[in-house]
Order: structure tokens, then sequence, then C-alpha cells
């Protein structure tokens, strides 16, 4: 499976992505999990409307990684989350806010809790109400 499966038959989508991303989280239900951080991989994957041609070469007319990322941040630094479905919710629902993004990807996995795997998390994929 491609990192990036493809989406619908919709209109044409510019793909801005983050990959990796790789935050200390407080997640879990547990009461060892309650007690400290954990490494929490993130990816997200959100489509743009699509420019016909070129266009001109200024970041105003696009979304930026830096920005998504800075609300990442923010959301995991801020709160407890019990699950990561909650938290995927969360940081898609403010994704969305960007009435530019029309489809928002996120997969977070926690990358220390089972020894043999190398990651188990969740991944979830959201459609703007404007699409």
């Amino acid at each position: 499976m491609s990192f990036f499966p493809a989406w619908s038959n919709r209109p044409p989508l510019r793909r801005i992505f983050i990959k990796n991303l790789i935050l200390q989280a407080r997640i879990g239900v547990y009461d060892f999990e309650q007690e400290t951080t954990q490494r929490l991989q993130i990816n997200i994957s959100v489509g743009v409307t699509e420019d016909k041609g070129i266009g001109i070469d200024d970041l105003a007319r696009t979304v930026s990684y830096e920005d998504i990322t800075n609300q990442v941040k923010t959301i995991v630094s801020h709160t407890h989350f019990h699950l990561v479905e909650t938290l995927a919710e969360t940081i898609i629902e403010t994704i969305l806010e960007d009435k530019r993004i029309h489809v928002a990807r996120v997969t977070l996995e926690k990358l220390d809790i089972i020894p043999e795997a190398q990651g188990v998390g969740v991944e979830i994929e959201r459609w703007s109400k404007e699409v």
C-alpha cells in the first residue's frame, strides 16, 4: 500500500504532506501511560484545490505545512488524550478549519507500546463539508 493511497473521483487536488513527525505525547488510558510522555509518529496529508498552470511563486497561494505542523505541536503539547482516535479527530478538525483544504488524512502511531511491532495506531480521513 502506498503511503498516500488515491483519493476518490473528486476534483484534482494538490497533496501537501508532513511525513513521520515524531513528537512526545501524553496519550493513553493505562496508569503507566499517564505518568509520562511517549513517542508518537504523525503523518498528515491534505488535499487542496489544484490551480491550473504554474501560478505565482508565493506562499500565500497555498497551505503551509509549517502552519499545520505548529497546530499539531500545540494540540499534542497542551492536552492528555486517552485515545489516539480522539487525538486524530482533534487534529483533523483543526486542519479542516482552513477552507482551502478539502480532505485530510491523519495517521498516528504509538512507537513504543508493543515491542514486537514497529508501531500501532489509527488512520482517519475526512472531507470538508464544502466538497
